[in-house]
């Protein structure tokens, strides 16, 4: 439930230089958005399972970390949520409407124009993130920081132009759940069979359980699937 305080703000020149080549004429590989993704997501429980030694309230009786990613045909909506340490509004507004200025431009300094070379840097410039709108036409971010209240909760939001929208929200749970409101042509990504062969072929290196729905088949691949690494 969105509460209170909604913002509209301009990205930083640099991230919409980012977003356009993103979008445009960086790379076909697209299906790479949710390796990034899900890197983002390992790195925010990463964070909290280092923060909550010191301090074992962050964990608020849900110990067991873990990445969950399910999809909505009908919606044509991806969800990746994570039950790690969250962000705050300020954090959240740092983090995907700034770029810092020396990164990027190293980053655009080594662009190749070998789509897979230049798929590959992405990561470790930590502008992956962006790279969800290259299937995405919306994106929406709900998060909270471990330890705060559920008032403090805080919905980002952008088509990937110009502008993002940042509000108050409440939010029961803790960490980060990303909606990708995908673009026509991009149905190929609602399939359980597609997602877990984008995360065998990326992410097979992340130590966290990686959660998926189940989906009923028909006859000839007549089970459920639900995937878990462990």
């Amino acid at each position: 439930m969105v509460i209170s305080e909604k913002k509209t703000l301009g990205f930083q020149a640099e991230v919409k230089q980012l977003l356009q080549l993103m979008i445009h004429s960086l790379y076909s590989n697209k299906e790479i958005f949710l390796r990034e993704l899900i890197s983002n997501a390992s790195d925010a429980s990463d964070k909290l399972h280092f923060e909550g030694i010191k301090n074992d309230a962050l964990f608020e009786n849900d110990p067991d970390l873990k990445i969950k990613i399910t999809f909505n045909k009908d919606a044509r909506t991806i969800k990746i949520s994570d039950n790690g340490i969250g962000m705050s509004r300020d954090e959240i507004t740092s983090n995907l409407g700034t770029i810092a200025k020396s990164g990027t431009k190293e980053f655009f300094s080594k662009l190749s124009g070998d789509q897979q070379k230049d798929a590959a840097l992405i990561g470790q410039f930590g502008v992956g993130f962006y790279s969800a709108f290259t299937v995405a036409e919306n994106i929406v971010v709900d998060t909270r920081c471990a330890g705060t209240e559920a008032s403090e909760g805080v919905r980002w939001e952008s088509n990937g132009t110009g502008n993002f929208s940042v509000e108050t929200i409440e939010k029961l749970s803790r960490g980060t759940d990303i909606t990708l409101y995908l673009r026509e042509g991009e149905d190929e990504y609602l399939s359980v069979w597609k997602l877990k062969s984008i995360i065998q072929k990326y992410s097979n290196h992340i130590s966290l359980p990686i959660l998926m729905q189940k989906e009923q088949w028909d006859e000839e691949k007549k089970r459920n699937c639900h995937y878990r690494r462990t």
